[in-house]
């Protein structure tokens, strides 16, 4: 379903007539398309449905390289990350050539659409910005950390989806709707892969975010729950590389207070959401994917 769009993103790579920017590219490691997905499934496979699918996965492809060099970050989908192969500043450099490209692209698209692209990469910025400040202490502050994560993820899933129903002549604030709860739960239960899976699995060390200072919501609902004394432990290990027993040990907190289960039920709240808007509007493959949002593996 995608081909189109890879297609499309390797002629917008073509048309920068370098080399380089080429070679790097051909580096990146493909990801699941997901945004690229959603439009398609909501606009059609016309032109302009596959030109600004090529956009939004450029744009998203340039955040991964700064984030990965803000987080320093060496390994992306179980690969070594371009900031790991060449150096902070090519992956920087690159992640801006992929944004200019991608903006330059977007002006030959309807005007409305570009407005909410735009818009959905300003809050991204924001979020990328937020994350680095909640980092610099242990965040328990559940909003703050919502507010982040839509920024940051939610925000690009639900500017997609709302520019396919603009292409489509569809009601955008439903699709707008289903898209920030798919990037929502998404991101969530992204966060809490990272403490339930292995580095097998993750392509990535397990516990990760916590070392990065990153207290994500399951670690905001551990530190809720737990007594005083269980609190300063777990502050004390924020933002420092884990011993497998400090991971042992978080992991067996969080089995005793229902961490994984209560987050797991607060991201199927979203997507139940998103599920009956769907079927509302008869877009059933759009149901089948924001099922398989919550039926990954834990």
């Amino acid at each position: 379903m995608t081909e189109a769009v890879e297609r499309k993103i390797a002629q917008f790579i073509l048309e920068l007539d370098d080399q380089d920017a080429a070679a790097l590219y051909g580096r990146l490691p493909r990801g699941k398309r997901l945004r690229a997905k959603l439009i398609l499934k909501i606009a059609g496979e016309g032109i302009m449905a596959v030109k600004t699918a090529a956009i939004v996965e450029m744009i998203h492809a340039a955040s991964l390289l700064h984030d990965d060099v803000i987080d320093d970050a060496f390994v992306r989908r179980g690969n070594a990350s371009l900031n790991a192969l060449f150096g902070n500043k090519i992956a920087i450099m690159f992640g801006d050539v992929l944004y200019s490209k991608g903006f330059y692209e977007l002006n030959g698209i309807d005007r409305e659409v570009a407005k909410v692209i735009s818009n959905a990469v300003i809050q991204l910025s924001l979020g990328e910005r937020n994350d680095v400040l909640l980092s610099e202490g242990f965040n328990h502050d559940k909003e703050k950390y919502l507010k982040m994560i839509y920024q940051k993820t939610a925000s690009l899933m639900e500017a997609s989806a709302e520019a396919a129903a603009l292409l489509a002549g569809k009601p955008r604030e439903i699709y707008r709707t289903y898209g920030r709860n798919l990037g929502m739960a998404f991101q969530m239960i992204d966060d809490l892969l990272d403490v339930t899976q292995s580095v097998e699995q993750l392509g990535k060390p397990a516990m990760h975010d916590y070392e990065e200072g990153k207290a994500t919501l399951p670690f905001i609902y551990l530190y809720e729950a737990m007594t005083e004394e269980e609190r300063l432990a777990l502050s004390s290990l924020h933002a420092r590389v884990l011993k497998p027993e400090d991971q042992q040990w978080i992991a067996s907190m969080m089995q005793r207070y229902g961490i994984v289960e209560k987050c797991f039920f607060e991201a199927r709240l979203l997507i139940e959401e998103a599920i009956v808007l769907m079927q509302d509007a008869g877009e059933h493959s759009l149901e089948k994917i924001a099922r398989a949002m919550i039926e990954r593996s834990f």
